[in-house]
């Protein structure tokens, strides 16, 4: 089995182009992409995975609204048993909580990044993470925790820029009570293979 490496992404066993955000992450033979994130609620998630296509963002299409608490991650498919235990354990460690989505800021000039940023749930999300982030899926990060849910990435300035105004004043509320662990499919797309209740 061969996986090449393409702009913003990863090509995914059987060919299919996998992108994964502003890293690329291509697992090795045994392993698949795995990630563990919110996803965001109906109608927002088609809201917002609408305008994020519509600043020509190829993610929207192939990526769920969500806030990540795991990212891309190549995993030995014999661990995903453990990781799967991990999760149920991580989850019924904390209950439910609501988030507040308002407005746009942007990782700008670390990473090309517009965001919607949370207004309520950040410290929720925090905790929640800390727990996942642990055992099994104790990865090390990039960058510190920042709960949001992309809007744009990998584009021009100008795009960016007109992500940021055009959702500037977006605002969404929602409770939160499960986590799901997300696996990259042949045809590059993120599917929910598991939900994980919060509270057990």
């Amino acid at each position: 089995m061969t996986t090449t490496r393409s702009a913003g992404g990863a090509v995914a066993p059987g060919g299919a182009e996998a992108l994964t955000g502003v890293f690329t992450v291509v697992p090795a033979a045994g392993e698949v992409l795995i990630g563990v994130a919110i996803a965001v609620p109906q109608p927002w998630a088609a809201e917002l995975e609408a305008w994020r296509r519509s600043f020509g963002d190829p993610l929207g299409a192939t990526v769920p609204a969500h806030v990540t608490l795991v990212p891309p991650t190549a995993v030995r498919r014999a661990d995903l048993p453990a990781v799967r235990e991990h999760l149920a354990r991580a989850t019924a460690a904390g209950g439910p909580f609501r988030v507040e989505l308002d407005g746009t800021d942007s990782f700008r000039p670390v990473t090309p990044v517009v965001y919607v940023r949370l207004a309520a749930g950040a410290h929720e999300c925090t905790a929640l993470e800390d727990r996942v982030r642990s055992g099994v899926l104790g990865t090390q990060r990039r960058f510190p925790f920042h709960p949001h849910v992309t809007v744009a990435q990998q584009l021009d300035d100008a795009v960016l820029d007109e992500a940021s105004a055009q959702l500037s004043g977006y605002d969404a509320s929602f409770e939160v009570c499960e986590v799901d662990l997300y696996e990259l499919g042949t045809d590059g797309r993120w599917r929910s293979v598991q939900t994980f209740r919060l509270g057990g």
